[in-house]
């Protein structure tokens, strides 16, 4: 129906164009008195430009209407509606990789928690700052040659512990579940499930780095407080619960790698 009504503006202001042609003097009107003529000459004139006039109003109309009669052109998809469906897979590639292993890593400690024991290497290692590469160095030489002037060109990666980087990217994984661009972070759904965890686990992570114990009973209790948090998050963002056999397994933590659950 729209392109039928765009067809039929068009072809109006096509039939209008015929104000603009010129069309030589008949043989009869070359025997017509020169004052007769001049007179009717006068009158052409006129109805030349009241055609053009109307020409002109028809040729604005249509210009005026066809994106009424279009709509589907003129409103492409975009804005916060769209992010629905364009940052969340982004997000998905970027981040699902490192969240999928600080899930792995986070479950490897359960049985030495379970036993109350902070001192064990799954346990510290799970809050070393130096024992995650969260981002690996970059070689800094051109074609195998060193241009430093002080000849250091080693990659230098940077480290962090895995809790920490989990709770970033658990975050900006969080903030990409949203339906619009008006509401704040804190007020998502996702963002308000990752921060129940994280304070949980800030406590835990306390327990850990001032005074571990090997029979620390209250932080076995942090622990399993903290696994419901975890899958209350982790539905949310659309992976599988801890329980699920899927964390079994180490992931990539390289971004892009992938955006399904693998």
């Amino acid at each position: 129906m729209n392109k039928l009504g765009a067809l039929s503006l068009l072809l109006a202001v096509a039939a209008g164009a015929d104000a603009f042609s010129t069309r030589p003097p008949s043989a009869a009107a070359s025997h017509v008195a020169p004052s007769t003529q001049l007179a009717a000459k006068s009158d052409d004139d006129d109805a030349l430009l009241q055609q053009r006039r109307g020409f002109l109003a028809t040729a604005a109309t249509a210009v005026v209407a066809l994106p009424l009669l279009a709509p589907n052109a003129a409103y492409a998809s975009g804005g916060a509606t769209a992010g629905k469906y364009t940052t969340i897979p982004i997000a998905k590639r970027r981040y699902y990789g490192r969240v999928q292993e600080a899930v792995h890593e986070f479950l490897l400690m359960a049985p030495a928690v379970i036993k109350g024991d902070l001192t064990d290497p799954t346990v510290q290692d799970f809050f070393d700052v130096t024992k995650t590469v969260v981002v690996e160095g970059k070689k800094k030489d051109v074609n195998g040659v060193c241009t430093k002037k002080d000849g250091d060109c080693k990659a230098k990666d940077i480290l962090d512990s895995r809790f920490n980087d989990m709770k970033t990217t658990m975050y900006l994984l969080g903030n990409a579940f949203r339906i619009n661009q008006q509401k704040a972070p804190d007020n998502l759904p996702t963002v308000k499930a990752a921060k129940k965890f994280f304070r949980v686990m800030n406590k835990f992570e306390l327990r850990v780095a001032k005074n571990p114990k090997t029979d620390d009973t209250q932080a076995a209790a942090m622990y399993a407080e903290a696994l419901d948090l975890l899958d209350e998050y982790l539905d949310l963002v659309e992976l599988p619960p801890t329980e699920s056999g899927h964390y079994d397994k180490e992931f990539s933590t390289l971004v892009g790698e992938t955006s399904r659950i693998t």
